[in-house]
């Protein structure tokens, strides 16, 4: 490990983010979690500095270095698909529909099994880090099918927020899209990203959703991306991501 004078030692949870292997967040977890050493010594403290010309960092027992092509996918997440880059259950994971690329990119972000839609991954730990951090509050669009008629009541307890068990959510804009066979077809923008928030939501005032789809991340719409296919984000996309 170098000191932090030198001019090309970074911060060793920038360093795996910048290896492809996940976010900034997630990598000072790893580290806390004593699953991360530097010239093979574990380091459990998060202000340490590695050169990437001169130091071995592994993580799990595996040794990284940094991905030098950055990748930034959308994938169209289907049902049944767990956002992580591994399961011990064996259950299916986003990252056998982007097994196509070389590069190891991970989720930016979370949707839970049951919900489709927009979903980024990537290798570059600043970018995942400016849409995952909560101060940044980037606003998340998605389509909702509710079981039962919504009335105005329950619209606007969705607009001026929804006390839940842990918390009480921020004020949302709140559009009912219409209503066919005892099923109310919403959309919803929200700026938190909580565990199934948009569910527990719904939940909250009296209709189960039977339906969930993200389809837009601050300026980023999911567009006519096939459900299960990705592209890759445009150089113009990723800089206005980048600017929230």
């Amino acid at each position: 490990m170098q000191e932090e004078s030198r001019q090309e030692a970074v911060r060793l949870q920038k360093y795996i983010a910048s290896a492809g292997l996940a976010s900034r967040r997630k990598a000072e977890e790893l580290i806390a979690q004593g699953k991360v050493k530097v010239n093979g010594k574990t380091v459990r403290e998060q202000g340490v500095k590695v050169d990437a010309q001169s130091d071995v960092v592994e993580v799990n027992g595996q040794t990284i270095a940094p991905e030098k092509k950055k990748y930034y996918l959308l994938l169209n997440k289907p049902a049944g698909y767990i956002t992580t880059t591994s399961d011990e259950l064996g259950r299916q994971t986003v990252m056998e529909l982007v097994d196509d690329i070389s590069a190891r990119v991970y989720p930016v972000g979370r949707l839970d099994a049951e919900t489709e839609g927009l979903l980024f991954l990537t290798n570059d730990g600043a970018f995942a880090n400016t849409l995952t951090h909560p101060s940044h509050g980037i606003e998340k669009e998605y389509l909702v099918y509710a079981r039962g008629v919504m009335m105005p009541a329950a619209l606007n307890k969705l607009k001026r927020g929804v006390a839940l068990e842990d918390f009480t959510t921020k004020s949302a804009e709140v559009e009912l899209i219409g209503i066919d066979r005892n099923i109310s077809t919403v959309k919803i923008k929200i700026r938190e990203g909580k565990n199934r928030q948009v569910r527990r939501m719904f939940e909250a005032v009296g209709h189960e959703v039977l339906y969930l789809r993200r389809t837009q991340i601050g300026p980023i719409m999911l567009g006519n991306v096939p459900l299960g296919k990705w592209r890759h984000l445009k150089k113009a996309e990723v800089q206005r991501l980048m600017k929230l």
